[in-house]
């Protein structure tokens, strides 16, 4: 079962950050912004690649730190996004950028937990 636990948190987060990462090289790509734009979008995926790997060597901090992005990308976007977008565009991307890390996180923290009991 702790295995499941730590398997799942791990994918929730490197698909996640992966998956970031793709979005934000394809669409600056897509709309031909500029080198300096699409190079801020990639730092952004590499940041959240990061914080994807982090719980592989420190679980805890790793939780921390997935459960706080999840919070401050998910408010910024939700204050910050777009003005074009609909309504139901910007809730699902909010979603989408903050319920996996946070239920990675979570998991990472259960993972702990079921750890400490077992041993």
């Amino acid at each position: 079962m702790k295995d499941l636990v730590a398997f799942s948190a791990r994918a929730i987060a490197l698909l996640w950050a992966a998956f970031w990462m793709y979005f934000f090289i394809a669409e600056t790509l897509s709309t031909g912004t500029g080198i300096s734009s699409c190079f801020r979008w990639f730092v952004l995926g590499l940041l959240f690649l990061v914080l994807a790997l982090i719980p592989w060597r420190w679980e805890i901090a790793g939780a921390w730190c997935l459960a706080a992005v999840a919070v401050i990308v998910g408010a910024a976007y939700a204050i910050w996004s777009p003005k074009h977008l609909s309504a139901g565009v910007k809730i699902e991307t909010t979603i989408l950028f903050s319920v996996p890390p946070l239920l990675a996180g979570f998991l990472f923290f259960a993972h702990r937990r079921l750890t400490l009991h077992r041993a």
